[in-house]
């Protein structure tokens, strides 16, 4: 099925380039002269971006859902399909990056260990196998010597299981006087802080 916008494309090519007149021309690409003439006129969405805008901006964990619905108690008439299509065309639809409320924890000047298994030191590393599978690796290094005390690898290491990674090499090595760690969410998680708890949390800095 030919459409109107291209037999008005083929209706003027007849009036151009074979001197047909406009009533022919239409007559032969089986279109009403009134399509002819006719021009769709786009509306400006001007009101509507600066109505989705605002309303980010008021409320920025809104979705397309709450903002639609807002408008219409605010009493426009907006149908969903048009909001919609605006609301894309300005990049509410795209995913907003927030940055994670970090846990709360003192920082502590470095200190030099003057024997080992004073200050262990436990962060991940990552890299990706052949096929571009992720893994990670969690170092445990004692600060007195660089001594790795353990390296744990696997595609996924949760707190749970550090948490009996550090209390199997508790038992076997002893504990520390205090760990380092950075503020990743396996170090901040309720179970690792548990664990400090029951080893004696005075005596650990993190």
């Amino acid at each position: 099925m030919v459409k109107p916008v291209k037999k008005r494309e083929i209706v003027e090519y007849m009036v151009q380039e074979h001197s047909l007149n406009i009533r022919q021309a239409c007559y032969c690409a089986s279109l009403e002269r009134s399509s002819f003439y006719y021009h769709p006129k786009r509306k400006e969405d001007s009101d509507l971006v600066d109505c989705l805008n605002d309303l980010s901006e008021k409320h920025p964990s809104y979705g397309f859902k709450k903002m639609f619905h807002s408008l219409r108690n605010q009493g426009f008439v907006w149908n969903h399909k048009k909001v919609y299509r605006v609301y894309k065309k300005i990049g509410l639809n795209l995913m907003r990056k927030r940055r994670r409320r970090l846990a709360s924890r003192e920082r502590q000047n470095l200190e030099v260990p003057e024997k080992y298994n004073e200050v262990w030191s436990i962060d991940f590393m990552s890299d990706a196998l052949f096929n571009s599978r992720r893994f990670r690796t969690l170092n445990i290094i004692d600060d007195y010597n660089r001594e790795a005390i353990w390296i744990e690898i696997g595609l996924s290491i949760g707190a749970m299981h550090i948490t009996d990674l550090l209390e199997w090499i508790v038992k076997e090595r002893g504990k520390p006087k205090s760990i380092r760690t950075d503020n990743g969410p396996e170090f901040t998680s309720s179970v690792f802080m548990e664990l400090l708890t029951l080893l004696g949390h005075d005596s650990y800095t993190l």
